[in-house]
């Protein structure tokens, strides 16, 4: 086969890729433009503990802390120090010494650092224990009124987020057992997120905190609004609520383990909800802040880890398949997104097949180009743009008209164009996943804060 025919053959494949891409970002755009905010409920009906798993967090974990007791009094935090080796621990004993809703759950070596699930496992058998303890003395305790929550540890849940989470449609309903509230960036509008570099490197890092922010609060969450009709709303490492009588349901009180081994504990808890036959729901009526990553070497590394936990939860898909409780729907949704990594494998091939090919050609034959800036060529070629720029592009205006209304129509464009270079990113992060699943690394990078001014002690794996 010619260069030129394998050329067309990749372009008619990127071609039907990129209708579908398309197709299926009109089907969550329109939940997304439609979503109204429901009433909130009241918090104080339930019992709240929340889950702060903790590893060399000293920059923030203070913070933290005092920002959930101060906006949410009645809850009890657990922080899970991971065997860290700069002063989380202490910070958190001292605060726990003055506040007894405060709890720090010491893990040590060797059997800390094996990953966030196991950090949530030993916390939940901590909680576990401490409810023990208060049935013993004679207090009443309904599991299914204790929510868990899971606060990243540099995590800012909204003033109303408990209550929110308790809406009539949410917990209030006692049909659902797990919600998951919106992400934000709660440096989305620094200025100077680098002082000590010049305006380029501050600009670039400033669109790199933007496009995390634009990401969660556009494209994942019309996904999980799509998701509520479909049944597989996916929980979130930061900011998932879960009813403890589902945790237990699901294995927690059979061997204390209700998160697993995944590197995306998170969304792996959300797929044994889901064959369970357990609901899950998704608001965007609160959210919860965390810092957006500046750094791009930081950035590749946590969604490596994100691309190969979304991989090995493809192991799932036989379950999920096979559950009486998914329906079609959900099957499809759920097959659809532990794909999507693969996926990506496939596109880097896809789409750059063509250009690889059109550059070898032309560098044989300029005449090549004739070829391509004929009127037939010439709109394939910008049909063949269209599909696979706008379905990123049109993020902008949709994140800037719901999310940051002050901000101009250029400005708006701007934002959607730099999302679609956002977005290759996840090429190079999938096949950097990909090469990890090849040599067998499975060990849990943790993602440095950008307070942390030097490497210190902890380990980069990815």
């Amino acid at each position: 086969m010619s260069s030129l025919s394998t050329l067309g053959l990749a372009q008619a494949i990127g071609l039907v890729l990129s209708v579908m891409f398309l197709s299926y970002v009109v089907l969550i755009v329109l939940p997304y433009r439609r979503h109204r905010a429901r009433p909130a409920g009241d918090a104080s009906l339930l019992e709240w503990h929340l889950f702060v798993p903790a590893r060399d967090e000293a920059a923030v974990i203070g913070g933290t802390l005092r920002t959930l007791r101060g906006r949410f009094p009645a809850a009890h935090v657990w922080v899970i120090d991971d065997a860290s080796l700069d002063a989380t621990a202490e910070i958190v004993a001292a605060a726990a010494e003055a506040d007894p809703q405060v709890h720090l759950v010491a893990r040590r070596l060797p059997d800390a650092r094996t990953g966030k699930g196991d950090a949530l496992n030993a916390a939940y058998r901590r909680l576990d224990a401490h409810l023990g303890a208060r049935r013993a003395a004679g207090g009443a305790i309904d599991r299914a009124g204790v929510i868990v929550g899971v606060v990243d540890a540099d995590g800012e849940p909204a003033p109303d987020c408990l209550d929110v989470c308790a809406a009539p449609h949410l917990f209030g309903d006692p049909e659902v057992a797990a919600v998951q509230v919106c992400v934000r960036m709660v440096n989305r509008s620094e200025r100077r997120p680098a002082p000590g570099r010049g305006r380029f490197g501050n600009f670039g890092r400033r669109m790199l905190v933007r496009m995390q922010d634009l990401e969660f609060c556009g494209p994942i969450a019309a996904v999980q609004l799509t998701r509520q009709r479909t049944r597989t709303v996916g929980l979130g490492g930061n900011g998932q609520f879960t009813r403890l009588a589902a945790l237990d349901e699901i294995g927690g009180l059979v061997d204390g383990r209700p998160w697993h081994g995944s590197l995306l504990e998170d969304y792996e808890l959300s797929l044994h909800l889901l064959v369970a036959g357990l609901r899950s729901e998704y608001t965007m009526d609160t959210h919860v802040e965390q810092e957006g990553l500046t750094s791009l070497r930081r950035f590749v590394t946590q969604r490596t880890r994100w691309g190969q936990g979304t991989m090995q939860c493809c192991t799932y898909l036989p379950r999920i398949w096979a559950s009486p409780h998914v329906t079609s729907a959900g099957v499809f949704e759920a097959t659809y997104y532990l794909l999507q990594p693969w996926l990506q494998l496939l596109g880097t091939f896809v789409y750059g097949v063509p250009v690889v090919l059109l550059a070898i050609a032309l560098a044989g034959d300029p005449d090549v180009l004739d070829t391509f800036t004929t009127p037939g060529g010439a709109s394939l070629l910008g049909l063949y743009a269209v599909l696979a720029l706008g379905p990123f592009v049109v993020w902008g205006p949709l994140y800037v008209r719901r999310w940051e209304p002050g901000v101009g129509r250029v400005r708006a464009l701007g934002f959607g164009l730099a999302y679609a270079v956002y977005v290759l990113a996840f090429y190079v992060t999938s096949w950097r996943a990909f090469g990890r699943i090849v040599r067998r690394r499975s060990g849990w990078a943790k993602t440095r804060r950008n307070a942390e001014v030097t490497a210190g002690p902890v380990a980069l794996e990815a």
